[in-house]
């Protein structure tokens, strides 16, 4: 029987494998698909499709986590996502046509729906099931942190490769790191605290989960409300992430200088470290979730104006890691809210919907954010971004109001 201390370790070691193979394309991979030949627009298109493939297959993916198992699940990620990466790769050495790249990123969206729902899932089920008597923030805090030293490894290193090599070469490491990552989780992820269902045909178990996961999802106000804040946010986080990568090129003066967003995108790795390790201080500061929701947000649309309207690299290297602090802080606090009103049994798809929202803004804010950086530059692009942003307030306000609890068994309430 483990401990525990045993499970947090697991998923500390799968955040760390995993994310220390994604992270090694994140610096560079917008300025990859340029080097593919493909304009400004279409790069973010191509973002779009990957977000698009996500919002297709999260449910089904989080439907295969609730009734084969969260191990299952991961392990068709891991498969799923080293192929797509190879994918990619051939599409960058042939000079493929966009719709090449669209089908590849859809690929890649399928991978990490595998991933989002069960990992969490599994965490939360394996921690209630050895009786762990924490925070839940806690655990989601030591995760981050987890993901933001490997981010930050994985990034600058990745950055550092296309600098000295070529961007082809973070891919090939990147599918060898994910292989790895395999190997890590066949030896060490077994569910715990959960038994698949008994099944009798498909279509009923899918019909039965996914009414369940209605139920405990959208269907209950305080989820919902939280869950449709999400495209905002997460649309313009991945607008702002991505983006970043050619507007910091050309507040710095050179289009070549790949080793440089390498370090950026360390830094909002570095970033995700202190959010993640200010959990503790946040949760005496807060007595409310939805408190520390709502601050960081509003913070996130000021910063993010700022970083639009910055003169000079070295002040938006600044603001970006400020952005990255506040979307760290949030997200541990966001996970324990969700995974805190949702029961096991439908727990990795409720998540799933959840990041299929979040992915549905991504599929059409992406884009349009793309086209208006095409357009008018990355600066009004981000001004647009900030604005998109604060349509996620008044659900956050709306989820406060609806969720009366103002004490759980963690130290931070809803």
């Amino acid at each position: 029987m483990m401990r525990p201390e045993q499970v947090l370790r697991t998923y500390i070691t799968l955040m760390t494998v995993s994310t220390a193979a994604s992270s090694m394309i994140w610096g560079v991979n917008t300025l990859f698909l340029l080097d593919a030949g493909l304009s400004i627009g279409e790069a973010f298109a191509a973002n779009a499709f990957f977000t698009a493939g996500m919002v297709l297959f999260e449910v089904p993916t989080g439907v295969v986590a609730d009734t084969v198992g969260r191990r299952t699940s991961y392990l068709l990620g891991t498969v799923t996502l080293t192929g797509s990466t190879l994918l990619y790769l051939l599409l960058w050495q042939t000079g493929a046509p966009f719709a090449a790249w669209a089908v590849a990123s859809v690929l890649l969206g399928l991978g990490f729906t595998f991933f989002s729902g069960a990992t969490e899932a599994w965490l939360v089920d394996g921690l209630q099931a050895t009786g762990y008597t924490g925070s839940l923030d806690a655990a989601f805090a030591k995760g981050q942190i987890a993901n933001g030293i490997a981010m930050l490894g994985g990034s600058i290193g990745g950055g550092l490769l296309a600098h000295v090599t070529n961007l082809g070469v973070p891919y090939v490491v990147r599918a060898a790191l994910l292989a790895v990552t395999f190997v890590v989780a066949w030896l060490a992820m077994h569910d715990i605290g959960f038994t698949p269902k008994p099944r009798v045909s498909v279509v009923t178990e899918i019909r039965g989960i996914l009414r369940a996961s209605l139920d405990h999802g959208l269907l209950n106000p305080p989820v919902r409300w939280v869950m449709l804040a999400a495209p905002f946010t997460a649309g313009v986080s991945m607008f702002g992430f991505y983006a970043a990568q050619p507007y910091l090129l050309e507040l710095y003066g050179r289009s070549d200088s790949y080793a440089i967003v390498g370090v950026s995108a360390g830094l909002v790795a570095g970033a995700q470290i202190l959010g993640g390790a200010s959990a503790a201080y946040v949760s005496r500061s807060f007595r409310r979730r939805t408190t520390v929701m709502l601050v960081a947000t509003g913070a996130v649309v000021v910063v993010l104006v700022l970083f639009a309207l910055a003169s000079n690299f070295w002040g938006a290297l600044v603001l970006l890691a400020l952005w990255a602090v506040l979307f760290a802080a949030i997200a541990p606090v966001r996970q324990a809210y969700l995974n805190e009103l949702i029961p096991s049994a439908q727990r990795a798809t409720v998540l799933s919907s959840d990041s299929l929202l979040a992915s549905g803004g991504g599929v059409v804010i992406q884009p349009a954010l793309g086209r208006a950086a095409d357009v008018w530059g990355y600066g009004p692009a981000y001004v647009i971004g900030a604005v998109i942003q604060l349509l996620a307030l008044p659900f956050i306000l709306l989820a406060r109001r609806s969720h009366t609890v103002e004490k759980l068994r963690v130290p931070v309430a809803a």
